[in-house]
């Protein structure tokens, strides 16, 4: 893999307007709209089948003012989801990209609710962390295997290229940082140059790149990862050798309630609804509603690096409703008991120690105060017996950090000029997620994979009419 230096004598097999590396859920959307805009393309993806990281996630796209939230009652602005944002990474996410995602999540949801059917609703029931709206939108069985299906079914009803098994290995790039051309390789090892005028990367993070990890995020270098192999830090290494701007490398999305050993993400709701997390002592050492990311360094650096959830029967009704939660329950990986008594023995944690757990969630909640980690318990959601339990790991999702944009999402060079024709989102750019693991507000992966992705596919098919234009000019 790497940055090939274009002469003019070099010779391509074949030449599209645009071309788009990577066919996750940023990748498509951005194909959508650049299609819409007029745009001949192709999608490059690396895989037999389209999946990425999209389809190992919960599928849940935040957006503002939309008519699903108004139909329910929800009063939001672009204003209130840019604050949650911004309060969640301590405000060192770039203002003007923070605004743009906020100002354009509804828009883009309707548009691919209306113009591409697909099937997007109000997530209702409790907010995630951070959030102080319902704005949640997802696919009815709330998957991102299902999402992912709805966006490659809007793919082949536009009629879009998708290239799969096409590995892009190498970007051919002039002396003035434009990007000429693509070296795509086949799984028998032959190998296909493309050129093109504008090229949008879409394809990864770097978080299944151990090396990568271990350089920026080494708190997490130990973690599962639970992201998709092919995250392997192409878009940031091509961006490096090409001079562009890199920020917030080690921020990250990590969660901290992967069913191990059945490797079944659980929902976060299960917290959120009244859930605690236990460590192998039978003592509580977190606030749950903090953040599922931030958790899971929390949960690793518990005895075996691992927890328990613990819920009750009111919990567990409610996250059947998540595809992944049943997956969990149907393979054996949630445990129910009758009392403390045999959840003690049938998880081998000391008796005394979890009795003393609970008595202290009753006392918090009867003089109604916080514990020492700042988590407040209502009465009303106190866990009552039969329980549940689910043993957990801390994992890697995905990293944040990447390639600076501006709000064309146009790479920049370190000087903050915009490369000639590259455009990147989603997990290749920058997020808006802050320098670290804390600063991850439910959903940002996939609001800016979704969002920017649009913005890019957009941006591009302007940029592309506009060369196209001043070339027929007398």
């Amino acid at each position: 893999m790497a940055i090939v230096p274009y002469t003019q004598h070099h010779t391509f097999d074949a030449h599209l307007p645009l071309l788009i590396i990577g066919a996750g859920a940023c990748g498509l959307v951005a194909a959508l709209a650049a299609h819409e805009a007029g745009i001949e393309l192709a999608v490059l993806e690396r895989d037999a089948r389209p999946q990425g990281s999209t389809a190992m996630s919960s599928g849940f796209i935040p957006a503002a003012n939309t008519r699903f939230q108004k139909a329910l009652g929800v009063d939001d602005t672009p204003a209130k989801m840019a604050e949650d944002i911004q309060y969640k990474n301590g405000y060192e996410a770039d203002p003007a990209i923070v605004d743009l995602l906020a100002t354009m999540s509804g828009p883009v949801i309707e548009w691919l609710a209306d113009r591409h059917q697909l099937p997007f609703e109000l997530v209702e029931g409790f907010l995630y962390p951070g959030h102080t709206h319902l704005r949640m939108h997802a696919t009815p069985r709330r998957t991102g295997e299902e999402l992912m299906g709805a966006l490659l079914s809007a793919a082949e009803t536009a009629g879009i290229d998708i290239l799969t098994q096409a590995r892009v290995v190498d970007l051919h790039v002039d002396t003035t940082q434009r990007v000429r051309g693509v070296t795509l390789e086949r799984p028998d090892g032959s190998r296909e140059n493309i050129s093109c005028d504008a090229l949008i990367l879409a394809c990864n993070g770097y978080g299944g790149n151990p090396e990568l990890v271990d350089r920026y995020i080494p708190s997490l270098k130990h973690a599962l990862y639970y992201g998709h192999e092919g995250n392997q830090g192409d878009a940031l290494l091509w961006g490096q050798a090409m001079g562009a701007s890199t920020k917030d490398l080690a921020a990250c999305q990590g969660h901290g309630s992967l069913a191990t050993p059945h490797q079944t993400l659980i929902s976060w709701a299960v917290m959120m609804q009244g859930g605690i997390q236990v460590n192998v002592q039978g003592a509580r050492f977190s606030n749950e509603h903090g953040g599922y990311s931030e958790q899971a360094a929390k949960v690793l650096a518990q005895p075996e690096k691992i927890a328990w959830n613990v819920f009750d029967e009111r919990i567990h009704q409610a996250v059947l409703a998540f595809e992944d939660y049943r997956n969990a329950f149907n393979t054996g990986a949630v445990r129910r008991f009758e009392n403390l008594e045999t959840m003690a023995d049938g998880l081998n944690l000391p008796l005394e120690a979890l009795q003393n757990t609970f008595a202290e969630m009753h006392q918090l909640a009867q003089d109604q105060k916080a514990d020492p980690f700042g988590r407040a318990f209502d009465p009303v959601n106190l866990l009552k017996p039969p329980y549940y339990a689910i043993r957990v790991t801390g994992a890697l999702f995905h990293t944040q950090g990447g390639l600076e944009i501006n709000t064309q999402t146009r790479v920049l060079n370190q000087q903050g000029q915009a490369l000639p024709n590259l455009f990147a989102a989603g997990g290749a750019a920058r997020g808006v997620s802050g320098s670290n693991d804390s600063g991850y507000l439910s959903g940002n992966g996939l609001l800016s994979a979704v969002v920017l992705g649009a913005v890019a596919g957009k941006n591009a098919a302007e940029l592309l009419h506009l060369k196209l234009h001043s070339a027929v000019l007398p």
